[in-house]
C-alpha cells in the first residue's frame, strides 16, 4: 500500500481528530485500561505490559520485559519498523485523514472503539526485597572482573523477591541469579532494572525511563579525556575495573543517547568512544550512530578472539590481556584523533 504524506499532516493534527486511546487500541488490538497484560507485539507467556500517563499526560505503552516504551505514534513506528513520518502516513491513511480544514475520520475504515478515557497517571512500580551477596553470585560477577566494591559503586544488588505493581513476579530460588540495578527515585517511585542473566526468555524487567543512562551517576563531574559508550552495565563495570575509564550504557541496544545528552557529554569529554558488540548487528548499529555523530570513535573486539563484548573477553582471556586490549584501543583512538586534527588544520589553511 502506498502512503502519501500531505505537508500539513502532523502528530498534533492527528491527535486533534483521533483519540490516543483509539490509536493504541487500533494498532495494539487491545483496550487501553489499567493493569498488566501480555504483550501484543511479541510472544509473551506472562502479563508484563501496562499503560500509564506520563507527566505531560500522554498515554505510554510500556513493555517491562522488552526494551520498548512509547506513545501511540511510537507504537506504530515499532510495529511497522518505520520512521516517525512514515508512521504519520500510516495513521493518516488508516483513519482517512486528509490535509484540509475539513479533516475528518473516515468511519468506513475503522471499527467502533471504547469512549472511556484512560485516567491512570502512575508509573509501573517495581519493589525489590534485597538480600546479602552469596559466594555463587560474587564468583559469577568476578568471572567478568567485577568486584563487590564495584557492584556497590554502581548500585547493583542481589535480589531475593521481586514484586511488579504489587503482585509477586519472582520468588527466591537457591543459585538462581537475579540482580537489581537501582536507578534512583523519580516521582516517589523507585527505578529498577531487574537482571536475569540465566533466563532464556527474557533478561530484564524495568521501569527505567528510555533516556536513563547506566553508569551516568558514576561519571567524573569534571569529565576527562575519554568516555566509552557501551551496550550494558556489565561492560561498563568491566571497563572501570580494568582501566578506570568512565563508561556509560543506554538501557538497551535499540536506543541511543539523545542530542542534548550527547552535547552535554561532548562538552565534558574530549573523545567519546562507541564500543558495541563485534557481531554484524553491533557494527551496523555503530555505523548508523556515527552517521549522526561523525566525531565519535568506533572500536570493537577483533573477531579472531571470538568474543562479542569486553566482559566476555575478560572471562575468556583474563585481566592482563583485557588491560592490554584496552591500551591498544586507546592508542588507536589517539592516533585517529591526531589524524582528524591534522586534516582539520589542512582544510582551514
Amino acid at each position: 500500500m502506498n502512503y502519501t504524506l500531505e505537508p500539513t499532516v502532523t502528530k498534533e493534527l492527528i491527535l486533534s481528530k483521533v483519540r490516543e486511546e483509539t490509536l493504541m487500541e487500533h494498532y495494539l488490538g487491545i483496550p487501553v485500561k489499567k493493569g498488566l497484560f501480555k504483550s501484543p507485539l511479541r510472544v509473551d507467556s506472562r502479563p508484563t505490559c501496562a499503560f500509564y500517563r506520563n507527566k505531560k499526560g500522554t498515554i505510554i505503552f510500556k513493555d517491562f520485559r522488552g526494551d520498548f516504551s512509547g506513545d501511540c505514534v511510537s507504537v506504530v513506528m515499532y510495529k511497522f519498523g518505520c520512521s516517525f513520518y512514515k508512521a504519520l502516513q500510516i495513521i493518516a491513511n488508516d483513519f482517512g485523514i486528509i490535509s484540509r480544514k475539513d479533516l475528518t475520520i473516515n468511519p468506513s475504515k475503522i471499527k467502533k472503539y471504547s469512549e472511556t478515557k484512560f485516567e491512570d497517571k502512575g508509573n509501573a512500580i517495581i519493589q525489590v526485597e534485597l538480600k546479602d551477596w552469596n559466594r555463587f553470585e560474587l564468583d559469577w560477577w568476578q568471572s567478568f572482573g567485577i568486584s563487590q566494591e564495584t557492584l556497590k559503586k554502581f548500585r547493583v544488588y542481589s535480589c531475593k523477591n521481586v514484586f511488579l505493581n504489587g503482585e509477586i513476579f519472582h520468588l527466591y530460588k537457591e543459585n538462581q541469579l537475579v540482580f537489581g540495578y537501582f536507578g534512583g527515585i523519580k516521582d516517589d517511585i523507585e527505578q529498577w532494572r531487574i537482571y536475569y542473566p540465566g533466563n532464556r526468555k527474557y533478561k530484564f524487567i524495568s521501569n527505567w525511563k528510555q533516556i536513563q543512562l547506566q553508569g551516568a551517576k558514576q561519571l567524573p563531574r569534571n569529565g576527562g579525556e575519554y568516555l566509552v559508550i557501551t551496550k550494558s552495565l556489565k561492560d561498563v563495570m568491566t571497563i572501570y575495573e580494568c582501566s578506570n575509564l568512565p563508561a556509560i550504557a543506554p538501557i538497551s541496544e535499540n536506543c541511543f543517547i539523545n542530542d542534548s545528552q550527547y552535547q552535554r557529554l561532548k562538552a565534558k569529554f574530549k573523545k567519546i568512544v562507541l564500543f558495541y558488540d563485534s557481531d554484524i548487528a553491533g557494527i551496523s548499529s555503530m555505523n548508523k550512530i556515527r552517521k549522526k555523530y561523525p566525531d565519535l570513535f568506533i572500536i570493537f573486539i577483533p573477531r579472531k578472539y571470538h568474543c562479542k563484548d569486553i566482559s566476555d573477553f575478560y572471562k575468556k582471556y583474563g585481566l592482563d590481556k583485557t588491560i592490554n586490549l584496552i591500551n591498544i584501543a586507546k592508542q588507536y583512538i589517539d592516533e585517529e584523533d591526531s589524524i582528524r586534527r591534522n586534516k582539520t588544520k589542512e582544510e582551514t589553511i
